[in-house]
C-alpha cells in the first residue's frame, strides 16, 4: 500500500525531528520525551482524528523546551556489548524485558490491529471507532501525497477529493475499491441520519451540558453504524513494549501470510533497530530469526493441512445462528477457591487448608467466602490471586466489532477463527428506527459479495478486508475467575458498547450458574438493558469544572 505522507512546515519539521525516528513513514518511535508525555500522547491518540505527529504539534509541543538536539540513535557501546554477551551468547532472554520503547503504527487495517495486539507482554492503544468518524477522506480532508511520489488515485474519493480510509495493495483490484467506496458512502450517509435520530430519541435532560450531550449523541450514532465499516478500515495504533515483545511480534509478522503484516514487521524492526538494536539482533540472523520464521510458517501450514484432513477446512466456520456465549469448560470448585484465597496467609500446605475448609459447616463456609470476596467499593477492588484457582473456557460468537474490544484483554488466552460471512450479521434495531436499516442490509450484502469474489479470485487471506465489522466471528476466551471479574465488570459497564455488554452479562450469568459465590462477588456488573446514551456520564464528567 502507498501510505499517506504528511506535509510539515520547516518549523514543524524542526520541532518534530528530535522526538520521532522519522518524519515520513507510517511506523516510527518516540524518543527524547519524558515518559509522562509519551503516555499522555498515546492516551489522547485513541480519540484524536489525526496522526500522532500532528497531535504532538497541536497539543504537546508547546509545553516542551525549545532547542532539544536531534536524536542521534546511539545505544551505547558498553551496553551493546553487554547485551551481545548475555542476550546472544548466553541466551538469557530475560534481559530483553529490561528495556522498552513507544512505537506508533499508523494507517493499519482493522485486520492487522488484531495481529499487532496478539502478544501479551505489551500495552496497546487503538484509535476508537466510537470517537472517530470515517466519513471523511484521509488525511484531514486533503488528497494525500503518497510514499511512491504519485498523486492520489481518482477512485475511492471522499467528499473532499481524498481517499476513504481503507487498506489497498497491488493484489486488490478496482472492483474491490469500488465495493469499499460503496460501504464508506453508505456509512457517511447514515451518520447524520442516525445522529439526528439519537438526538431526538435521547433529548438533553435538565442539568446536562450541551457539549456533553452532543458528544454522547455522536458516540451513540458512531456505535450504531460502526458495523458498516469494513475490516479494511484504517486505524492508528500505539504500542509500548519490551524488546522481547518486539522481537516476538516482528517474527510473527514476518511469518504471517498477509503482505500488510509482513510490511509492518519490516517497518517495526527498522524502528526498533534505530533505538535499541541489541534487543532485536537475532531477528535477521538466518540461524535464529530465519529458523523462527520457518518454524512459525510450518506450524500454521501443518495446522491447516490437518484441519483439511479432518474435514474441518471446507471454507465455512459455521452457519448463521446468531450471537452466542457458551461455557465449554470449568476448572476448580469453591473449596479450591477458599483454600487458594487463604493460602498466602495460612502458613500451611494447601491440602491441609483444603481439608480445614471442607470441615466447615455450610453457614461458616458462606461467611468465610463472603468475608474473603466482599467489601468491594468499586470494580477496581478485586479479591486476591486465590481467585485464579478457578478457570472458565468460553466459546463466543459475536460481531467483529465486539470481538475487537474483548480481544484486547491481556491476562487471558484468546483464540479466534478467520473472519468470514458464514456466521451472519445483524442490524441494530435502533438503525432500523432511524430509517437506515435497509441501506445497512444492502451494505452487508455488498460486503459479503465482495468477500466471495475475492475468495473466488484466489485471495482467501485478503478476503476478510472486505467484510463489515458487523459480521460475526467465533473465538474462545479462556480465563481465570479473577480476570473474568475484571473483564465482565468492565465490559458490562453502562458506558460500553451494547454488543460486548451483552457478551459480558451472559458470561456472568453462566459463571453464576456453576459458581454462585463467584457470580455474587461480581457486584459491579451492570445488568441494566434500557435504551441509553452510553457515554453520557463520562461526557458529563469531562465537562465538569474540576475536569477543566
Amino acid at each position: 500500500m502507498d501510505y499517506p505522507v504528511e506535509t510539515f512546515t520547516e518549523v514543524e519539521r524542526a520541532r518534530l525531528a528530535p522526538h520521532v525516528t522519522n518524519l515520513d513513514r507510517p511506523v516510527f518511535a518516540l524518543v527524547n520525551l519524558p515518559e509522562t508525555v509519551k503516555g499522555a500522547l498515546f492516551a489522547r491518540y485513541s480519540r484524536y482524528p489525526g496522526t500522532l505527529r500532528r497531535l504532538f504539534l497541536d497539543e504537546f509541543a508547546g509545553d516542551l523546551p525549545q532547542g532539544v538536539s536531534e536524536w542521534e540513535g546511539a545505544e551505547g557501546e558498553r551496553a551493546a556489548k553487554l547485551y551481545e554477551r548475555v542476550f546472544l551468547g548466553y541466551g538469557d532472554d530475560s534481559v530483553a524485558q529490561l528495556g522498552g520503547m513507544h512505537v506508533a503504527c499508523e494507517w493499519v487495517s482493522n485486520v492487522l490491529t488484531k495481529i499487532l495486539q496478539r502478544p501479551r507482554l505489551g500495552a496497546y492503544l487503538e484509535q476508537s471507532t466510537r470517537y472517530i468518524a470515517y466519513d471523511a477522506p484521509m488525511p484531514d480532508g486533503r488528497a494525500p501525497r503518497l510514499l511512491g511520489g504519485g498523486a492520489a488515485p481518482s477512485g475511492g474519493s471522499g467528499a473532499s477529493g481524498g481517499r476513504f480510509r481503507y487498506y489497498r495493495d497491488a493484489q486488490l483490484d478496482p472492483a474491490y475499491e469500488a465495493a469499499m467506496d460503496g460501504l464508506f458512502t453508505t456509512y457517511g450517509r447514515a451518520l447524520p441520519r442516525v445522529t439526528a435520530w439519537a438526538s431526538e430519541r435521547f433529548p438533553r435532560a435538565e442539568g446536562e451540558a450541551p457539549a456533553a450531550h452532543e458528544r454522547a449523541v455522536r458516540a451513540k450514532a458512531l456505535d450504531l453504524i460502526r458495523g458498516l465499516l469494513p475490516a479494511a478500515s484504517l486505524s492508528h495504533m500505539g504500542i509500548f513494549a519490551t524488546g522481547q515483545t518486539y522481537e516476538q511480534l516482528v517474527l510473527h509478522l514476518l511469518a504471517h501470510p498477509l503482505p500488510e503484516a509482513q510490511s509492518y514487521g519490516r517497518m517495526i524492526l527498522g524502528e526498533v533497530q534505530a533505538v535499541m538494536p541489541s534487543f532485536v539482533a537475532r531477528v535477521q540472523r538466518p540461524d535464529r530469526g530465519g529458523r523462527w520464521v520457518e518454524f512459525l510458517r510450518h506450524r500454521e501450514e501443518t495446522g491447516a493441512r490437518w484441519s483439511r484432513r479432518l474435514g474441518l477446512g471446507a471454507g465455512e466456520n459455521g452457519v448463521d445462528a446468531g450471537p452466542s456465549v457458551r461455557l465449554l469448560e470449568v476448572g476448580g470448585d469453591e473449596d479450591r477457591l477458599l483454600a487458594a484465597l487463604l493460602f498466602e496467609v495460612s502458613g500451611a500446605p494447601e491440602e491441609e487448608t483444603l481439608a480445614a475448609v471442607r470441615s466447615l459447616a455450610g453457614e461458616d463456609r458462606a461467611a468465610l467466602l463472603a468475608d474473603l470476596l466482599g467489601g468491594r467499593e468499586n470494580r477496581r477492588h478485586r479479591p486476591g490471586r486465590g481467585l485464579e484457582a478457578l478457570r472458565y473456557r468460553f466459546e463466543i460468537v459475536s460481531d467483529y466489532g465486539a470481538f475487537r474490544d474483548l480481544q484486547r484483554h491481556r491476562m487471558l488466552t484468546c483464540q479466534w477463527q478467520a473472519l468470514t460471512p458464514h456466521l451472519g450479521a445483524g442490524v441494530p434495531a435502533e438503525v432500523d428506527h432511524a430509517g437506515c436499516g435497509d441501506d445497512y442490509r444492502r451494505a452487508l450484502d455488498a460486503s459479503r459479495a465482495e468477500y466471495e469474489r475475492l475468495v473466488g479470485a484466489g485471495l482467501p487471506r485478503a478476503a476478510p478486508y472486505a467484510l463489515c465489522l458487523g459480521y460475526r466471528i467465533r473465538y474462545v476466551l479462556d480465563l481465570n475467575a479473577r480476570e473474568a471479574m475484571q473483564l465482565i465488570e468492565l465490559r458490562s459497564g453502562r458506558e460500553g458498547h451494547p454488543s460486548y455488554r451483552a457478551v459480558a452479562r451472559e458470561m456472568h450469568a453462566q459463571i453464576a450458574e456453576v459458581h454462585p459465590a463467584v457470580g455474587a462477588a461480581m457486584v459491579h456488573v451492570d445488568q441494566a438493558t434500557e435504551p441509553r446514551l452510553e457515554r453520557m456520564l463520562a461526557e458529563m464528567r469531562s465537562t465538569a469544572p474540576a475536569a477543566r
